[in-house]
């Protein structure tokens, strides 16, 4: 269980929290809990997401149980900086699609005293590590990873299997676009891919060319 940091109350300095998994996982989810146990307790919160993140709103940060916060939608990394100065707790969604000087940013804040909560996927479609997230997650206080449960096999997901065949890297879907998959159905999904893709000749057609 993720437990916040209480120890040394003299310490001016923040720290920054890390929340990341495949679809579907939850991260939004806790993302919210976190901020809105804050707001609660009467600290000055300011939520954050990429401008191009419209799926379900375009100012609330919402989790696909229809969870939501009030955020502020920023076209770059930049902005939060000059926005965020004086709060106490700072969330960032989807860090993924920011550019990297959102790592500098959050180091920047929690230097300040500030305590930085960034949820995002660490994976893209493709199983490599997504945008700034691995540099958020080193240089991180806290990181917690949450699964999803693999829509083929029913274990724990980590992986974001894209089904549709389109190739760009950000690329904004729910389940008809993606679906959470294990280490073992993913392999097995991008094999069969791969075999599909695969341009297979007929060896009858072969001989007759040889022998023309």
């Amino acid at each position: 269980m993720f437990l916040e940091n209480t120890v040394n109350h003299k310490e001016q300095f923040g720290w920054i929290e890390v929340i990341c998994g495949s679809m579907f996982s939850g991260k939004t989810e806790e993302l919210i809990r976190r901020l809105k146990r804050a707001q609660f307790a009467k600290q000055k919160v300011e939520i954050f997401k990429p401008a191009i993140d419209v799926r379900y709103n375009d100012e609330m940060v919402v989790s696909h149980d229809a969870n939501e916060i009030r955020s502020t939608p920023v076209p770059a990394a930049a902005n939060i900086r000059i926005l965020a100065d004086t709060c106490d707790v700072v969330g960032i969604d989807e860090a993924q699609f920011f550019d990297d000087e959102i790592v500098a940013v959050c180091n920047d804040l929690a230097n300040k005293g500030i305590r930085v909560i960034v949820a995002g996927l660490d994976m893209d479609f493709k199983g490599n590590p997504f945008g700034p997230m691995p540099a958020l997650m080193a240089t991180a206080e806290y990181v917690t990873k949450v699964h999803a449960v693999c829509t083929r096999t029913g274990n724990l997901a980590q992986f974001s299997y894209r089904k549709s065949r389109k190739d760009d890297l950000v690329l904004l879907g729910e389940t008809e676009e993606y679906e959470p998959l294990s280490r073992a159905a993913y392999y097995k999904a991008m094999l069969k891919e791969k075999v599909n893709k695969m341009d297979v000749k007929d060896p009858e057609e072969i001989s007759k060319k040889s022998n023309e």
